[in-house]
């Protein structure tokens, strides 16, 4: 197969052994229908060089790469589900199918699958995918990269062929196979399996093994095990935090659904808030709200307190706490860095950054059903209030409800000035990616098999990931 210098194949999960993972065939698909290949991040581990044919045959029909992880593993886990602890979890519908290294950065990426078969953790499910959750899944993963959230990357998705039954939308429906660039399928869930059986000795490994390929810098570390939890927080509050500042809601925050590297990854409900909601919640059987906008910093310190919990096994109980102490204060920091990383300004100092925080906040309450969300950022990138007083919404700004806010932003500079020269910024309106324009892109697939509209939002998407520079 033609891959590239840049493939250097790497595969390091197979050494931990029998009790981590299983060995697994991919379903054998009527057919294979290329919908989506993101070459950009092929590139990136060497890949972007294959025919249509070539990988369709790897990502359809999972022929293995060279060099790599052969057969597919469905990885071992266990999590709390809306916290309440399900120890009948693991890859039901996926597995790892590769590991290798990224041009550039060195870091050791995965390739996992979402559909692609029955695996022993399927319980009563299909191992299949709807065509309609692969879509919305490389629509989220794209949107997440332009808005800089630490995401994984939509690689692949193939159409099977197959009609599937599902309870939650018209059947029968269209299926698929996507494909996930990730930095890790290491999750809090993988770690809680191990702690359940008190397998001190295999949490130790585990341990061991993500400092060794995620966190090399930790290796000389007195206490790995409070060292890691300390460096696992401080990634998760940046995800946080660019969640919040991409007004982001993911909808099922269990602790199968975080990893160890600070990405977040496998879309299900969720949604992008269309107005300033903290009570909103993106999945229709989240009836309490425990994982609403508002409320999912409180939900990852939740399950960040459930990975101590695992690592107690094998360290003192004192350096967790203080590893988790340090969540709240990170998470501050960050959310001010993405903050003004949205805004497109220079910082100032922690005490007039956490005010700009605050007056946004407060102005984007204060505008109610009248001020979308992602409108806010895109009028006032840059600090520039001629753009947002020429507007479309330059009325609602020329308020007294924006008055705080305006004139806590005239104090600071631009960050990279330049951006504003991009076409982007010439429109009207921003990029956004809310449920009716989703569900408008998926009717024309399922009705008339269409996908203009597909390719086309990605690539307005990809012009205003290039336009904010935040990825």
């Amino acid at each position: 197969m033609p891959v590239s210098p840049a493939y250097r194949p790497d595969p390091q999960f197979p050494s931990l052994g029998a009790e981590f993972a299983d060995p697994v065939a991919a379903a054998d698909f009527p057919a294979t229908m290329l919908r989506f290949r993101n070459d950009r991040a092929a590139a990136t581990v060497g890949l972007e060089t294959l025919s249509d044919d070539e990988w369709t045959a790897h990502f359809g029909r999972f022929q293995p790469l060279p060099g790599n992880i052969d057969p597919p593993l469905a990885l071992r886990y266990h999590g709390h589900q809306f916290r309440s602890y399900n120890p009948d979890l693991g890859d039901g519908r996926g597995f790892l199918f590769a590991q290798m290294r990224e041009a550039g950065t060195d870091r050791l990426l995965d390739l996992g699958t979402k559909g692609s078969g029955q695996t022993p953790w399927s319980r009563s499910g299909d191992g299949r995918l709807t065509l309609k959750g692969g879509v919305r899944e490389v629509l989220a993963t794209a949107m997440l990269e332009a808005l800089g959230v630490p995401t994984s990357r939509s690689f692949s998705l193939v159409e099977t062929g197959e009609a599937l039954q599902r309870g939650d939308e018209p059947s029968p429906t269209r299926s698929s196979v996507l494909v996930r660039l990730s930095h890790s399928h290491v999750r809090f869930g993988t770690f809680q399996r191990h702690a359940y059986f008190e397998a001190k000795d295999r949490v130790g490994a585990l341990v061991d093994h993500v400092v060794a390929n995620y966190y090399p810098d930790l290796a000389g570390a007195n206490d790995r095990p409070a060292a890691l939890l300390e460096a696992v927080c401080a990634k998760a509050a940046r995800l946080t935090a660019s969640w919040m500042a991409a007004g982001f809601v993911h909808g099922v925050l269990n602790t199968d659904n975080m990893n160890i590297t600070g990405e977040s990854f496998d879309y299900g409900p969720y949604r992008f808030l269309p107005q300033s909601d903290p009570n909103f919640t993106a999945a229709y059987f989240d009836q309490h709200g425990l994982y609403s906008f508002g409320r999912q910093p409180e939900a990852v310190f939740w399950n960040l307190q459930q990975l101590a919990g695992c690592l107690s096994l094998v360290t003192e109980s004192d350096p967790l706490v203080e590893a988790l102490n340090g969540f709240s204060p990170a998470y501050r920091r960050e959310l001010m860095a993405a903050m003004l990383g949205r805004l497109g300004v220079k910082p100032r100092g922690d005490e007039e950054d956490a005010a700009l925080v605050q007056v946004s906040f407060g102005a984007m309450a204060e505008g109610g059903e009248r001020l979308r969300w992602e409108p806010f950022f895109f009028d006032w990138f840059g600090g520039r209030e001629d753009r947002a007083l020429t507007g479309p919404r330059a009325d609602l700004y020329a308020g007294a409800d924006f008055a705080a806010f305006r004139q806590r932003l005239a104090t600071y500079e631009a960050e990279r000035p330049e951006r504003l020269a991009h076409p982007y910024f010439a429109q009207a309106e921003p990029e956004e990616l809310l449920i009716d324009e989703i569900e408008a892109i998926w009717s024309d697939i399922a009705e008339r098999d269409d996908w203009t509209a597909f390719h086309a939002k990605l690539a307005r998407i990809e012009a205003a990931r290039v336009a904010w520079g935040l990825s």
